[in-house]
């Protein structure tokens, strides 16, 4: 044993953890660090935002933690439902019967008693009144005996209403006492306590569900509002392009690659769940796609001069002097100037082109890519998978080129188009 972690480990503590260093590569791999660049097109700046994997791994597990407490407390409140209220009808059943019963025995023992004092009556007259006739003596003695019947009578009855299941009263005419009537009563207030339970969980749940729903819904309007004010500024030049923001968004959600997040699964509910939470489950479906959006689509300017000699659109040719298209932007700079990629992406073609120079194409996906020519080195190779801010070349004044500058275009499904709105974020 020793032999092997030798062999194999630097050391004892190596071997030990050697599990939990495998399972965080794991995580890396899964949550790679990812990096933001925000630019200060004013003053020129160009700021950089790094969240470890760590950081990612945490949050996702937390985001679907909220959405799985709030599923369970959604599933467990209509699941109790319906027996709370059946619950709630048998107490009020047996609280009914409960009711009679007492009724019941009331009159049986207001029977009792007077007929325990008509007996008590014929006793006193037959001990005390000593000049009673045979004829009154023997009527007194017959009543007395039909009383001790009654009562016999009486005694069988009440018995009957706690050994007999089918018993109908005789006095009230009301059915459905037991003999059951002590259990039912036990049984009515552990009912009782269990509702009040019931009653209680269902109420925490309640509030749990609430607080959840509101706090994913500020968090969801909260991260959508600033989205979409980073992304407002393009949805002129998405709209003449002929695209659709729901379609973009869509797409954006079944996108991914060895940078960007995975596939986003949109969340189903059945058609009678309450309405808070499907609108919870677009939200969070929105929240995905522009998150993604605001990773892919190459929005930023590729260097840290912004200045920009050349607008996209037709101008003079600085060789012919005759009107010509001029497909891209062209930014103010020197030989060596660092030019960096705006979005993650894949390198599709690097190399010299006619009247361009060298260049360097990133396929952002989405169908959207950028160009970058007239360098005078490139840094990358064909195939590399490149993050936002990755340095692809530096500048230069290679092709057809009347000093050293950067010509950058962005393309659409392989068409060029107006790329200022995307720059000026």
């Amino acid at each position: 044993m020793l032999n092997f972690i030798a062999r194999y480990f630097s050391s004892l503590w190596s071997f030990i953890t050697w599990p939990f260093r495998a399972l965080w590569k794991i995580i890396v791999q899964i949550f790679p660090p990812r990096e933001f660049t925000v630019m200060d097109t004013p003053n020129g700046n160009v700021y950089s935002f790094n969240q470890s994997s760590f950081w990612r791994f945490t949050k996702f597990f937390g985001k679907i933690g909220l959405i799985v407490w709030a599923s369970w407390s959604t599933y467990v409140f209509m699941y109790h439902r319906p027996m709370l209220q059946k619950r709630t009808i048998q107490l009020q059943q047996e609280r009914e019967r409960h009711d009679r019963q007492l009724i019941d025995l009331q009159v049986y023992l207001t029977k009792f008693n007077d007929l325990t004092r008509q007996l008590n009556v014929i006793d006193d007259k037959i001990l005390n009144y000593k000049k009673l006739s045979d004829t009154e003596r023997e009527a007194l003695t017959n009543s007395r005996v039909k009383i001790w019947g009654e009562l016999d009578f009486l005694k069988t009855r009440v018995t009957e209403i706690f050994a007999d299941r089918e018993y109908d009263p005789e006095y009230t005419k009301i059915a459905d006492l037991s003999v059951a009537y002590d259990m039912v009563r036990a049984e009515n207030t552990t009912i009782q306590q269990q509702n009040e339970q019931m009653l209680e969980t269902m109420n925490m749940i309640a509030e749990a569900d609430t607080e959840i729903v509101t706090a994913v819904s500020n968090m969801t309007n909260d991260n959508i509002k600033e989205l979409r004010q980073k992304l407002n500024k393009i949805n002129s030049t998405l709209l003449s392009l002929g695209i659709q923001e729901q379609q973009l968004i869509t797409k954006a959600n079944q996108y991914s690659n060895p940078i960007v997040n995975v596939v986003f699964s949109p969340i189903s509910f059945d058609s009678n769940v309450d309405t808070k939470y499907k609108k919870i489950a677009n939200d969070l479906e929105m929240w995905a796609g522009l998150s993604k959006l605001a990773q892919v689509l190459p929005l930023g300017a590729p260097v840290k001069n912004t200045r920009v000699t050349s607008s996209f659109g037709v101008r003079k040719d600085p060789f012919t002097h005759k009107p010509k298209q001029h497909k891209g932007i062209d930014f103010a700079g020197k030989i060596g100037t660092e030019l960096s990629a705006v979005a993650p992406g894949r390198v599709i073609s690097v190399g010299e082109r006619s009247g361009y120079g060298l260049t360097v194409e990133i396929d952002h996906g989405l169908g959207f890519s950028t160009l970058y020519a007239h360098l005078s080195k490139i840094l990358v190779s064909r195939g590399d998978w490149i993050r936002a801010g990755t340095v692809v070349g530096l500048g230069g004044s290679s092709g057809r080129s009347t000093g050293a500058h950067l010509h950058y275009e962005i393309k659409y499904k392989g068409n060029q188009f107006n790329p200022a709105k995307f720059v000026q974020e």
